[in-house]
């Protein structure tokens, strides 16, 4: 059995988040069900045990404060592939160091592409399909009326249980533990 991938993202379970997620049905109906998501850290192997994971995630997210993401405009990765993102357009600089401070030790990993905050919206099949994704997102972000903002005060660890089927492993506290002072 191959050894199980791990990810770190920050759900969207606002308004915004449902908005992606409908939008991905529109889209493209037989993707799997996925919550609308930033992700800090790409899926990956880890160097070690899960619990040693958890024990690095906790150490460098609790150095740092929760912080606003504001949503932007819609993209393309295309040539390089067919997806199509909202672009993170104020926070993306903290997404970056965050991202930057856990992909060691233990969670450190080559990625395949440089690490570009984004909320995926879409992959799809071929260039053509996503360029008509792409001009549909644009259409229905632009009628789009609640918050493009969110608080991003808590990560979400996560594995992959099978192919594009994530099971949620832990929440990870921006700013130190959830209890108040």
């Amino acid at each position: 059995m191959p050894s199980p991938r791990y990810a770190l993202v920050a759900y969207m379970s606002s308004p915004v988040g449902e908005f992606i997620q409908a939008l991905r049905q529109e889209l493209h109906p037989d993707l799997p069900h996925l919550a609308a998501h930033i992700t800090l850290l790409p899926p990956r192997l880890l160097q070690g045990s899960e619990s040693e994971a958890l024990q690095l995630l906790a150490q460098v997210c609790s150095k740092a404060d929760p912080f606003e993401v504001i949503l932007g405009d819609i993209q393309t990765f295309i040539p390089t592939t067919p997806t199509v993102y909202i672009r993170v357009a104020f926070g993306a600089a903290r997404l970056q160091e965050l991202h930057d401070q856990l992909n060691q030790q233990i969670l450190a990993f080559p990625e395949q592409w440089p690490y570009i905050p984004h909320l995926t919206i879409v992959q799809m099949a071929s260039q053509v399909a996503a360029e008509n994704a792409l001009r549909v997102s644009r259409e229905r972000w632009r009628s789009y009326e609640g918050s493009r903002r969110m608080l991003l005060d808590r990560l979400t660890f996560v594995r992959e249980d099978k192919a594009d089927h994530w099971i949620d492993l832990a929440p990870v506290p921006l700013g130190g533990s959830l209890v108040s002072p």
